[in-house]
């Protein structure tokens, strides 16, 4: 084995499995890959492990939509404290979002990727990408690309930017600053929604995908045209079409922590905000009670993705995760992010998972290795 895939950090006694599945996905790997992995159970953890070039324990990298994790468990604390009804209308909290047929909309639906308005007519430049509300101004103004709740599509820039203008009109703060007082700073979790200038030696910049001949082919071919609705989605209709692999490289977008894609994270930061969420960590509460977890992970949107072109299932801001896991309990929640990383809870089992990875993986989203590494994590907190 290769010096470069031997996995650092610890595992808890009953866990020496994980170490295993880790290093031999390191091993697969084309050389200079490198990854992070953690995990929780019932707020202590079991697993601390990285490996492969320049990675440390404590390196940070951007973690695309698993963003959306942290910034919707904001909005779960705030339905939970009677801040935000689930079944009012956007406009109510936000009148301007009424335009276009748009006034109906409740934030059950928003939530649930329903509203019909993933992207902007005609682009946004990278300065606006990285300010939640230049993208919220722009988008209460669209026009939707289908009826508001008849079907669902993957807001994958755009939903962190409108659940935030909500939270913002409600609190008079931003999703960042919420996330930041109630949530990473006092409980520690190294995973950063706008990263202090500070903390930038730690970064460490996502590297591109390296595919093969073979998958550069399935990638040209699923690839939408810029004013599709993928394309709309993702930006590609601006006359500088966004590079999704190189967001989180851009200072502007780490600075500001746009709540659909700019979080910064490593993979104990990633676990530890869902071992807070549902068993609470260094002797603090948990942040959601079972029945506030249990309904933010119940589905509501289940079916063809419009965006993607494929089968998903979501819950209220969290992906459905035991549809791709089905060894999951049935109300795990969490979110994968574009480059490979994934996180989520199984409060079944009280299992909180945090993976990362540097090179972007192919084709995008949850890394084909995650299956086996949440798999043998999820059996030894069984104990299996």
């Amino acid at each position: 084995m290769p010096e470069q895939a031997i996995a650092q950090g610890t595992v808890a006694k009953g866990y020496e499995a994980v170490r295993e599945v880790f290093e031999a996905t390191l091993a697969e790997e084309r050389s200079g890959h490198a990854a992070q992995l953690a995990a929780y159970v019932d707020g202590q953890q079991v697993v601390d492990l990285w490996g492969g070039p320049e990675i440390g324990a404590d390196s940070l990298t951007g973690v695309f939509s698993s963003t959306k994790g942290a910034a919707h468990l904001v909005v779960a604390m705030l339905v939970q404290d009677g801040t935000l009804d689930l079944d009012e209308k956007v406009s109510h909290y936000w009148p301007e979002f009424a335009a276009h047929g748009k006034g109906g909309v409740t934030l059950r639906e928003l939530l649930a990727h329903r509203a019909g308005v993933p992207g902007v007519d005609g682009g946004l430049t990278l300065e606006e990408l990285a300010d939640d509300r230049v993208i919220a101004e722009r988008l209460a103004a669209q026009r939707p690309h289908w009826r508001p709740g008849t079907a669902f599509g993957y807001h994958g820039l755009s939903i962190g930017a409108l659940t935030g203008e909500v939270v913002r009109r409600v609190t008079g703060l931003t999703m960042q600053e919420v996330y930041e007082t109630r949530v990473r700073a006092p409980h520690g979790i190294d995973f950063y929604m706008g990263l202090p200038e500070d903390q930038e030696h730690r970064v460490l910049d996502i590297q591109p995908m390296d595919p093969t001949p073979e998958q550069k082919q399935q990638l040209l071919e699923g690839a939408g045209g810029p004013e599709s609705l993928v394309g709309v989605t993702f930006n590609l209709n601006h006359p500088v079409p966004t590079v999704l692999e190189a967001l989180p490289n851009h200072r502007v977008i780490r600075e500001k922590g746009p709540a659909s894609v700019g979080g910064m994270a490593s993979a104990r930061g990633l676990a530890k905000l869902y071992a807070a969420a549902i068993s609470g960590v260094d002797g603090k509460e948990p942040l959601l009670t079972p029945d506030t977890a249990a309904d933010f992970a119940q589905i509501h949107s289940v079916g063809y993705d419009l965006v993607g072109r494929f089968h998903s299932a979501i819950g209220l801001g969290f992906a459905a995760v035991s549809d791709k896991f089905p060894f999951l309990g049935a109300r795990s929640f969490g979110h994968s992010g574009a480059a490979g990383s994934m996180a989520f809870a199984d409060p079944s089992r009280g299992l909180a998972f945090g993976y990362n990875r540097r090179r972007y993986a192919f084709p995008g989203g949850a890394a084909p290795e995650t299956a086996r590494l949440a798999q043998v994590v999820h059996a030894c907190a069984a104990g299996r």
